[in-house]
């Protein structure tokens, strides 16, 4: 799998995230305590940009700011209506030179 850089792990600590312009609809990489996550930036009930809701370091959840339908971050489950069909999610890493990488599928 190709892999796009994202930023240093010193740019995304614990607790914080960002959404790259990758894959088909953006991709937005949280960092729930220490663990990194990327999810597509759709939400799957009307398309509408996911990764610029709120979203809840403690659960690893996003709340899509359209219609408060709710995803797990580290899976791409959706966890609440009107939402019911998974996001996509993307493998995740810090790469051995410090850069936060994703994985896209090829």
């Amino acid at each position: 799998m190709p892999e796009i850089d994202v930023c240093p792990l010193t740019e995304l600590p614990p607790g914080s995230s960002r959404v790259i312009d990758a894959g088909p609809e953006g991709i937005g990489v949280y960092n729930c305590g220490g663990t990194l996550f990327a999810i597509e930036d759709r939400c799957t009930h009307d398309d509408g940009k996911l990764c610029e809701g709120d979203w809840e370091p403690e659960t690893c959840q996003v709340i899509c700011p359209r219609h408060g339908a709710r995803f797990d971050i580290r899976t791409g489950e959706a966890l609440t209506l009107p939402a019911y069909i998974p996001v996509t999610s993307y493998p995740a890493r810090v790469r051995d030179d410090g850069i936060v990488v994703v994985a896209l599928p090829d």
